[in-house]
């Protein structure tokens, strides 16, 4: 649905941008601070800090559920009393999660964080796409992401401190004042905007594609944290690709689909979007696995396991402006195929990891493997949209934002499969063996990766050339 830009005032063209941009800086740090924090939170809660995958997947597929919702939710009741509720359910969740005493109260309170997470970010991008005239947006959406890539530079390292010299319940409260301050920034500058028309929402649609992720992550759990009876996994597995078999069918045969099929039939997003799927399994369990391995495998402190996340976030945000020349240059086909073989690569190259590995070895290899993360993350998501038409461009970014946050999660799930199953084999439970389980994770997920890129060696050579260059 496509409304024309609203006519603001002074006061609010200048703070809007602010208040979208603290709400994506508080979520990308809530998502990176926590790493840190797994195994004294685990220790606390007297839990395996190689089974505490969970509280990652619980908000990650919170938030993928909700995701396809947020645009009819914010047309239904107005983007400002929406954004104001996202804030305040992130910070009520956040305080639950301070005052868990079990996993499982943790685990339920990451849910209430999601639903907050959920609304945040999409709500956020829709108030600035409608708020403002398509002059402006390059501008204002670059200015509101800046902070969200300062999260991931400063959470592992602010995680790692609270964790060393005061608790794991800090990671959380820190929500608390930056909460206060959204609140009040949202009821002051967030305009209340609505979509002209109410098309009808697929229900039905939201509750096939929900339970179908819902039941795909829970059976890959299954296999890792949950321990489920392999005959079990099985028939999640089966009810998971029924409901997404049965939402397929359907969509074909509705008015407003929740997604249209018919966004397959443009090549690029159709091989853009699986190769997402595959290719961040491997991305979404690399936040998850290293700070793991440093710290129960090699014995870092907490705050020293932090400190060497610094240079993968860093290397991050310098291959940012790097991406754009190197994609024009070479074409995505080639910049696909080749990075995600490398990131694969360097994926399994953390396996060889050890307590004989010198330390500057170990923060040049999270640097690189922090580089090739954001030109894939960059390449994989403009190859994905880059062919859509206006009218298929929301939905289809709203489908690719779903995907990442699944296959995020499913990265985690499996990564935490893998390692149950590695160190369950292992006959000792001694430091050797389970960093043996460690080396076979990051080999296996590497492995996984790699074979992505035969999904983006499908691209063709000129897909994407014209639009890049233009």
């Amino acid at each position: 649905m496509m409304i024309k830009s609203q006519i603001l005032d002074n006061k609010t063209a200048r703070g809007l941008p602010w208040v979208v941009a603290i709400a994506f800086f508080m979520q990308s740090l809530d998502g990176t601070i926590l790493n840190t924090a797994l195994p004294a939170m685990a220790r606390d809660l007297n839990e395996d800090p190689l089974r505490m995958q969970g509280v990652i997947i619980a908000y990650m597929l919170t938030v993928a559920l909700l995701i396809p919702a947020s645009g009819w939710i914010a047309d239904r009741f107005g983007t400002k009393k929406i954004f104001l509720s996202a804030i305040v359910l992130f910070s009520f969740g956040s305080l639950l999660c301070a005052f868990s005493h079990s996993l499982d109260m943790l685990i339920g309170a990451r849910v209430v964080q999601g639903l907050g997470g959920a609304l945040m970010l999409p709500v956020g991008r829709l108030v600035v796409l409608r708020a403002y005239p398509r002059t402006e947006l390059v501008r204002i959406m670059g200015f509101i992401t800046i902070p969200g890539l300062l999260g991931p530079l400063i959470g592992p390292t602010m995680g790692g401190w609270m964790v060393q010299y005061l608790t794991w319940h800090w990671i959380f409260l820190i929500n608390l004042p930056v909460g206060l301050i959204g609140c009040y920034a949202a009821f002051t500058f967030i305009p209340d905007l609505r979509g002209k028309q109410q098309s009808r929402f697929d229900s039905l649609g939201f509750v096939l594609f929900g339970a179908a992720m819902l039941f795909i992550t829970v059976a890959m759990e299954g296999l890792g944290e949950l321990h489920l009876p392999h005959l079990r996994v099985m028939l999640l597995l089966f009810a998971g690709m029924a409901c997404l078999i049965a939402y397929w069918l359907r969509a074909g045969r509705v008015a407003n689909p929740l997604f249209s099929p018919s966004l397959f039939n443009t090549r690029t997003f159709a091989i853009g979007l699986f190769g997402n799927l595959f290719a961040r399994l491997g991305s979404g369990a690399l936040p998850f696995l290293v700070p793991l391995l440093l710290q129960v495998a090699l014995g870092y402190s907490p705050s020293q396991a932090g400190m060497s996340m610094l240079p993968l976030a860093a290397a991050a945000i310098l291959a940012k402006s790097l991406a754009r020349p190197i994609i024009e240059r070479l074409g995505y086909r080639m910049v696909l195929t080749a990075n995600t073989l490398a990131l694969g690569i360097m994926l399994a190259s953390v396996g060889l990891v050890s307590e004989q590995t010198p330390y500057w070895l170990l923060l040049t290899l999270l640097a690189i493997l922090g580089a090739i993360n954001s030109l894939q993350f960059t390449a994989m998501n403009a190859v994905t949209l880059i062919d859509l038409n206006d009218e298929n461009a929301s939905s289809g970014n709203s489908l690719l934002s779903v995907v990442g946050q699944l296959s995020l999660s499913l990265g985690v799930a499996c990564a935490g499969a893998l390692l149950g199953g590695f160190s369950g084999n292992m006959a000792s439970d001694t430091q050797t063996a389970v960093l043996s389980a460690f080396q076979l994770t990051f080999l296996s997920v590497g492995v996984m990766t790699m074979l992505a890129a035969a999904i983006f060696a499908l691209l063709s050579k000129e897909d994407g050339r014209m639009l890049a260059q233009d």
